[in-house]
């Protein structure tokens, strides 16, 4: 096969799962990543899983220059963009920071795919773009609700400008994927989620708790309309998630309309509850977390899980890993970083 396949963020968590995927099936993935939210070992972890040194370009998705050199040297066939800051919290206190690098780097990529007649983009994007459902559960056809995090803006204004781009008469192709909770990491340790200062996101509080790093986590929450009182959300494992990037790629690769546009649901289409992920990490690690009930955390939806009928329909793809995969992958390879 050997298409050359752009992955922007191609350092990061998600994005280094999918240089692993997309080597894996004969793709030749090219990595750009300003190291930002990610590190250079990353890459040797790559190296170790795959026994490939992959080209790396190291810069920003706002530099057109850059853009134009390694679109100019490299044929690319797809684009797989993932740059973009996805702090939730950080947004709000950084709106137009947040509005730069997400939309202005987005138009950056758009602007050389079409000028190197590059077609065929997959998007990260997010179940944010949803809200608090009305109905569960969530569907490609759900309303989108006002984001409630510039984050949240940046993502439903992305799909936006990738719609109106493929209408314009582009010969863009793009999937949008809206991901629900990515947890877990490749089952190596070599590579996995790497926060930078306080995690964000639930499982690396969970493993950096267990591993001695923080003294306890404090669950937001457990008077919601949920069967233990807890949020709810639809975990997937990274290797999963990945998968889908491969074959939404394949997908676009097979359509014969000139331009196009889809937006597709990426999750288990179940739903967890905070508490259950904790007793599956217990489980699984025979370790007891320390853990406490806080108040609830302003933002957070009640519940949130995907429908995955399309998924399966347009890319022939289902999740594999269970949730106690997930925890026991997470917490692997959060005993490789802390060793």
């Amino acid at each position: 096969m050997h298409n050359n396949i752009l992955v922007t963020g191609g350092a990061g968590y998600i994005g280094s799962h999918v240089i692993v995927k997309l080597h894996e099936v004969g793709y030749n993935p090219i990595i750009l990543d300003n190291f930002s939210n990610s590190a250079k070992s990353v890459l040797t972890g790559l190296k170790n899983i795959t026994g490939k040194d992959f080209t790396c370009y190291e810069g920003d998705i706002l530099d057109e220059e850059l853009l134009g050199r390694i679109f100019s040297e490299n044929k690319i066939d797809g684009v797989i963009h993932f740059a973009a800051k996805k702090a939730v919290g950080e947004s709000v206190e950084k709106p137009l920071y947040y509005y730069k690098n997400n939309v202005s780097g987005l138009i950056t990529v758009l602007e050389s795919m079409i000028e190197y007649g590059c077609k065929n983009l997959v998007f990260s994007s997010s179940c944010t773009v949803y809200g608090q459902p009305d109905e569960l559960p969530v569907t490609e056809k759900s309303p989108k609700k006002p984001a409630n995090s510039p984050y949240g803006n940046t993502k439903q204004i992305g799909e936006e400008i990738i719609e109106d781009v493929v209408v314009s008469d582009s010969k863009i192709k793009s999937i949008a994927l809206r991901y629900f909770n990515p947890i877990g990491a490749h089952p190596s340790a070599e590579i996995g989620e790497l926060p930078l200062g306080v995690p964000n996101n639930l499982v690396p509080f969970i493993t950096q708790t267990a591993a001695g790093i923080r003294e306890k986590l404090t669950v937001f929450g457990s008077d919601y309309n949920t069967p233990d009182g807890t949020c709810i959300r639809d975990y997937i494992h990274v290797m999963d998630l990945a998968e889908a990037h491969v074959q939404a790629i394949k997908a676009l690769e097979s359509v014969n309309e000139v331009s196009h546009f889809d937006v597709i649901n990426i999750g288990t289409g179940r739903g967890n509850t905070v508490l259950e992920v904790i007793n599956a990490f217990e489980k699984v690690t025979n370790k007891k977390l320390k853990y406490e009930i806080g108040p609830r955390r302003p933002g957070d939806v009640e519940k949130v899980y995907a429908q995955v009928d399309k998924s399966t329909a347009v890319l022939d793809w289902k999740t594999k890993h269970s949730l106690e995969d997930s925890m026991r992958d997470a917490w692997y390879w959060q005993q490789r970083i802390s060793n």
